[in-house]
């Protein structure tokens, strides 16, 4: 039955986004942020106290509605199950902005593909060219099929019921509200910041994420050029930076690049004139428009991966 609702799952969201999604999102941050401006006095204690009022309630709630609905039938707690993945999954935002990107750049519409990756990834994208257009949407791809899909998966896999695709989809959006920085709108005398205040909202996301990237980068390895996959995840990860998650953004990247031959990372043009220097990721050609359909097709491959086991696991599971 997981296996059938993580497939029901996909198949919703591809035939139509998540209506209710967004509004569930706002709701979560808004409320997020009516935590921190209660409990943020500058202290990691705070930290954890508010964390755990974000998040394990919403958990508890996940999980006591789907055993519920478990005792009155199992087909109502799968639907409980389809439900909870198609409001926190989100593969068709990766998939559709690719191909948008794709059909732009092939038809040579580059000042449409900056404003769709604009659109997607956030940023500066005025002075793109096309190759870097391309890299940096093989990128956000392989960033955003793991956060929006595999990272979720893996969590609903372990986590009984929806518990686990609710705690690490919340817990994404929590880390990523109290990044560090001062407060919006503070006016007091001691601005209070996040860095202390976030610190274990970032240290749960490490946490979170310390297994199911590095199986995301194995699957990536298994299904593209696998030597190359781990020589450039075995060499490159460290030269990543490490702060703000980049620790799964290297692995990822790593892993990716040498799967598919391409180098990723490097430096990019920003707004305010030098360029941001980043470590090079990857081996191989250079992105560009050609290779953004083989990205996708090793995002799809490994999700085929990943659905082919949840099937052996389920089969195992009832074997007498």
């Amino acid at each position: 039955m997981i296996f059938v609702a993580i497939l029901a799952a996909l198949g919703l969201e591809q035939w139509r986004p998540c209506p209710w999604r967004p509004a569930l999102e706002r709701a979560f941050c808004g409320y997020a942020r009516t935590l921190e401006h209660r409990f943020n006095g500058g202290t990691a204690g705070q930290g954890v106290a508010a964390a755990l009022l974000a998040l394990l309630p919403w958990v508890l709630l996940a999980g006591l509605v789907w055993a519920a609905a478990m005792r009155v039938h199992p087909a109502l707690g799968f639907v409980i199950n389809v439900l909870a993945l198609y409001s926190f999954m989100g593969f068709r935002r990766f998939s559709h902005a690719v191909s948008a990107i794709i059909g732009a750049l092939r038809a040579g519409d580059l000042p449409a593909a900056r404003r769709t990756l604009a659109a997607w990834r956030g940023g500066w994208t005025a002075e793109l060219s096309s190759q870097e257009v391309a890299r940096l949407t093989i990128e956000r791809g392989v960033v955003d099929a793991y956060r929006e899909v595999f990272a979720v998966v893996f969590w609903f896999l372990v986590l009984p019921g929806p518990a686990g695709a609710v705690l690490y989809r919340f817990a994404t959006l929590l880390a990523d509200q109290w990044r560090s920085g001062v407060l919006p709108g503070d006016v007091t005398p001691l601005a209070r910041d996040r860095g202390e205040f976030g610190r274990p909202a970032r240290t749960l996301m490490w946490v979170l994420d310390w297994l199911p990237v590095r199986l995301t980068a194995l699957s990536f390895a298994v299904v593209g050029d696998f030597e190359d996959a781990v020589y450039c995840w075995r060499t490159q990860i460290t030269q990543w930076p490490l702060d703000e998650g980049g620790q799964p953004v290297g692995i990822l990247l790593a892993s990716a690049g040498g799967a598919l031959g391409v180098e990723l990372g490097g430096p990019i043009p920003v707004m305010s004139g030098e360029p941001e220097d980043r470590p090079i990721m990857g081996m191989g050609e250079i992105a560009d428009t050609e290779l953004l359909p083989s990205a996708v097709g090793l995002v799809w491959r490994a999700l085929v991966l990943w659905l082919l086991l949840t099937l052996l696991l389920t089969l195992a599971n009832w074997a007498p």
